[in-house]
């Protein structure tokens, strides 16, 4: 950000002088000045009242300045007028709700001012704005329908136990709808309460150092009913011990997220691994499966909020884990990645800062990455 405010303001102060301009109005007054000595030769010339000989002159620098005054006013106006009701006009358009309006530069590539940078931030704007009202639309859209789902289920089931004849099979059946969908809609409402206190940073990581390696073994061995039910296949190759400074809270969403979305598409028979390797300075999971796949446009939308691959929303899910996901690692200074095709399962590859290790020199604390050793008389972080 700060590499390109400092290229636009480069590109500005390099054209603060307009050369062009300079050689125009130098050439226009070297012809009226040339003009003026052709005149006051014409008058030596030509027997009349001296009245008239110093009228002559006077009235052509008149003319004369009144031409450049109208060169300059079509100048400006063509320059800066016309852009700036451009510009006017726009903002009360978007004063009025139309997001889609677009305001041109009002100079070329090479010769932008700072009204060009105005109008490149009032269009950046514009257009962020009409992303924040696409994605207020969009999250009342889905919510609405991720809420009126389960209500659904859950009024037709509770409408049903009002029967007198239901068996006692029928019954238990309805009250089991009833409780996955009240679930479903607490698991809704969760999520979107801790990514909006995420957003907001309401919600303040509290890092630690503290094996990485056992809470994967911890989040893992929770899905230990789902594998065997449906016949899945699990493989753990985790370290005995990884540390990271993090939040385990925060932390331990986003595996329960990867893996329950492992599962889930995963199907019967089909394969989910966990891997978790240190490099020198960063720890790198992973989470694959062996399930349907994602196609390029799913991967770019796939952390996107409510989106969810699954147009059919055959399976439970409300489009919000992975957006949970990559949200807490931002926080975290992570990143994640996925790499899928169609058919071939998919992997999550989520990357962490090392725990960085103290070095005493002298009088003063380092701190390095363990594996890294800095220069002789290098420092290689001053805290």
């Amino acid at each position: 950000m700060k590499k390109a405010d400092a290229e636009r303001k480069y590109s500005i102060g390099a054209v603060k002088f307009s050369a062009s301009l300079l050689w125009v109005y130098f050439i226009v007054l070297l012809i009226m000045s040339g003009v003026h000595t052709g005149l006051i030769v014409f008058v030596n010339t030509v027997r009349i009242p001296d009245t008239v000989q110093i009228l002559i002159p006077l009235g052509y620098w008149l003319l004369v300045a009144v031409g450049l005054t109208l060169f300059t006013r079509r100048r400006v106006k063509a320059t800066y007028v016309v852009p700036m009701q451009n510009l006017a006009r726009a903002a009360r358009q978007v004063a009025d709700g139309d997001f889609s309006v677009f305001v041109p530069p009002a100079h070329a590539v090479g010769e932008k001012d700072y009204l060009d940078l105005m109008i490149t931030d009032f269009n950046r704007m514009v257009e962020e704005l009409g992303s924040v009202e696409t994605l207020k639309t969009d999250f009342v859209s889905n919510v609405s329908h991720e809420l009126k789902t389960p209500i659904a289920v859950i009024q037709s089931n509770a409408e049903m136990l009002r029967l007198e004849h239901l068996t006692k099979e029928q019954r238990k059946e309805c009250t089991e709808h009833i409780l996955q969908s009240t679930r479903r809609l607490s698991g809704l409402i969760t999520n979107i309460l801790k990514l909006n206190k995420l957003d907001k940073q309401a919600i303040t990581p509290l890092p630690e150092i503290y094996n990485l390696s056992e809470q994967l073994c911890e989040c893992a061995i929770q899905f230990e009913t789902v594998w065997e039910t449906k016949g899945i296949t699990f493989l753990a190759d985790i370290e005995e011990s990884a540390e990271v400074e993090a939040d385990q809270e925060l932390l331990a969403l986003v595996w329960n997220n990867l893996l329950s979305n492992a599962f889930k598409f995963t199907p019967p028979g089909g394969t989910v691994t966990l891997r978790q390797t240190s490099e020198s300075d960063s720890v790198e999971v992973s989470v694959s499966d062996t399930g349907c796949g994602m196609d390029e446009e799913t991967q770019k939308r796939i952390f996107s909020r409510f989106y969810q691959g699954d147009t059919s929303h055959a399976a439970e899910g409300n489009g919000l884990g992975l957006a949970l996901v990559k949200r807490v690692l931002e926080l975290e200074g992570g990143t994640i990645r996925v790499e899928s095709t169609p058919g071939g399962g998919s992997v999550f590859r989520v990357s962490l800062p090392g725990v960085r290790q103290r070095i005493r020199a002298g009088e003063h604390d380092f701190y390095a990455y363990p594996g890294k050793v800095a220069e002789s008389g290098q420092e290689v972080e001053d805290l």
